[in-house]
């Protein structure tokens, strides 16, 4: 019965995928739009088909660079949040500065990066840190603020030390709002490595799409772009998983909001 329920939930999605596949086919096939504007989705199978080898060789960078920065991100968004979470003039020192940060545009931050580093992969990761890093520390400091506070008074109460109720209660309480920012990291992870490729590298999916738009093959550009979509995606059920092995009390509550 839940296995039909989740099939059904998906229909939708996937209705909404096939027209949108069926429009751009007629509207590439059918001669509406130009080719060498719109490939069709037959022109781009085959582009991704044939470049598969060196799509996968780029991807491996791309992925390589993502997963340093955002292993970067994670460990000082984790520092630095839990460090404002318990020190009150850090955090009202700190957090207008971090908003402050996050309006300036990655693609401002990019270039000057490159010119700092280099054109190897030091930029690219400083890049793909400082884009994931606010989700996952906004996210966190959110999960300490909304734990329970008479739960807490009970532990020390008890005589529980802060960082015993900080293991036992506050940290718990954070996870799910730390995998709910992770989940939005990811996506950035890969979005900023691409980014940073485009202004300076050798290799990578930036690169490999900055080939192809010059030398206007926009079959290439549109797998490539597909590639980056599927990495993303694949990334994001990673952290669900992640996030069922880690939390699997949720499971069980559900199925008792469910009962």
């Amino acid at each position: 019965m839940k296995k039909s329920q989740s099939i059904t939930s998906k229909l939708p999605a996937l209705l909404a995928l096939a027209v949108v596949v069926a429009i751009w086919c007629g509207a590439s096939e059918g001669g509406f739009v130009p080719e060498f504007m719109l490939p069709s989705p037959r022109q781009v199978c085959q582009a991704l088909i044939s470049d598969a080898p060196v799509l996968a060789a780029n991807a491996a960078v791309t992925l390589q660079e993502a997963a340093y920065g955002l292993l970067i991100g994670i460990s000082v968004a984790l520092v630095l949040a839990t460090l404002m979470h318990r020190v009150r003039w850090l955090y009202r020192a700190l957090y207008p500065i971090l908003v402050i940060t996050q309006t300036i545009p990655t693609i401002a931050l990019a270039p000057l990066l490159v010119l700092w580093m280099g054109f190897g992969m030091a930029p690219k990761i400083t890049l793909v840190a400082l884009t994931t890093f606010f989700p996952i520390a906004v996210s966190l400091l959110e999960g300490y603020a909304s734990t329970d506070r008479s739960t807490a008074d009970l532990l020390r109460a008890m005589g529980a030390s802060r960082w015993q109720i900080f293991y036992h209660l506050e940290f718990p309480s954070a996870l799910s709002y730390f995998f709910s920012g992770l989940r939005v990291s990811v996506s950035y992870a890969v979005v900023g490595a691409v980014i940073s490729e485009w202004l300076g590298g050798f290799e990578g999916l930036g690169v490999y799409m900055t080939r192809a738009n010059k030398a206007y093959a926009f079959d290439k550009m549109f797998a490539v772009i597909i590639v980056i979509v599927v990495i993303s995606l694949l990334l994001m059920l990673l952290v669900t998983v992640l996030r069922h092995a880690v939390m699997p009390w949720e499971a069980y509550e559900k199925i008792e909001r469910n009962d």
